[in-house]
């Protein structure tokens, strides 16, 4: 166990922002990183777990207490069950999956961040979600004391929701088992229109794993969603804003407010979110409300390769991003009457 004090943080996310940590550890193995929590919760100190660090926002004053970086690594594959731990690269371990001729998470190819922190937030792009997949998490439970498995439908995932995230402070995921399936090397029926319509095939048909993974990769890195150091539109979150999800009532409200902006013969993206609610885009939202590419005069904006992406030029500052963010909130709220919700994680700050 490595320990640092007066830790810098940013160099840690993907955003670079942040103030320091008044202790780093980092973690190479799951009782190291039980050791740390541990040892935290005994004393009554704050505790940040980082993985990947690409979907955190950490204030300009950083974190009054332990960052537990989980570094540990850890891949074995029984079968069509693959078995990571919580500090394994996911992007690499999908071009594993692919590799083995496995499909069900092709799709989430070029995703940064860790292994652990994809049940969290059910990460998802293109189609696939890690919920389809995920058989098991085994996590530290520290209300417990102690280390349990959950199955999927004990992790209640949902739409970049899970039990997780749901109770941050009490499960910290150790490993994540995955069940994924043998289709003689062809991917999962493709659901995402942009990614069929990219293959030159049809929503539901399959097509070869590497071919999937590789048109993803493609389209993730013509929107900046692919990690590069020399791209400042790849210094962010990702998504800073997760899709809404409306009543069938809100989302006539929305429609009303759509036609009045934009005109009649105007519809907006509506995509099935379960029995009584649709799901809209987030992007659509922001660029119809003003907020386009490459928005901003400031060291904070909005991506040159897609508006749902809030980046940091390289000189910005927490409150630079954040200050960006919530101007984006306030004019898709004053336009269409939603109010966005951040995907990534707030540490001392707040929208």
């Amino acid at each position: 166990m490595h320990v640092l004090h007066d830790a810098p943080l940013a160099p840690l996310t993907t955003f670079r922002l942040g103030g320091p940590a008044l202790r780093l550890v980092t973690a190479e193995t799951d009782a190291e990183v039980i050791d740390a929590v541990r040892e935290a919760d005994d004393s009554g100190t704050p505790l940040l777990v980082v993985g990947g660090g690409s979907n955190l926002v950490i204030g300009d004053k950083g974190f009054q207490g332990t960052a537990l970086r989980i570094a540990t690594r850890g891949v074995e594959l029984r079968g069509t069950t693959l078995e990571l731990a919580a500090g394994e690269v996911w992007s690499d371990a999908v071009a594993r999956s692919v590799e083995a001729g496995l499909a069900g998470v092709e799709c989430l190819a070029g995703i940064p961040g860790s292994a652990g922190a994809t049940p969290i937030q059910n990460v998802g792009a293109y189609g696939q979600e890690v919920s389809a997949t995920i058989s098991e998490v085994i996590a530290y439970d520290r209300r417990a004391g102690e280390t349990v498995t959950l199955s999927n439908e004990e992790c209640d995932f949902s739409y970049r929701h899970s039990r997780f995230k749901a109770d941050p402070e009490r499960y910290v995921v150790l490993r994540v088992r995955f069940e994924l399936a043998d289709a003689g090397g062809l991917s999962a029926p493709i659901k995402y229109a942009e990614t069929a319509r990219a293959l030159g095939v049809e929503p539901g048909d399959r097509v070869p794993l590497d071919r999937a993974r590789e048109t993803v990769l493609k389209l993730r890195a013509g929107k900046g969603m692919v990690l590069d150091a020399d791209d400042h539109d790849t210094w962010s979150a990702g998504s800073f804003f997760t899709n809404p999800i409306l009543t069938e009532e809100q989302f006539a409200a929305f429609q009303e407010r759509v036609r009045e902006r934009l005109g009649e013969g105007v519809e907006p993206p509506a995509y099935p979110a379960g029995e009584g609610r649709r799901k809209t885009s987030a992007a659509w939202l922001i660029d119809k409300a003003g907020y386009t590419k490459g928005y901003g005069t400031g060291p904070a904006r909005i991506s040159t390769k897609h508006t749902l992406a809030l980046t940091n030029r390289g000189e910005a500052t927490t409150e630079d991003l954040l200050a960006l963010a919530r101007e984006v909130v306030a004019g898709v709220r004053e336009a269409f009457g939603i109010t966005l919700v951040n995907e990534p994680v707030m540490v001392g700050v707040g929208l």
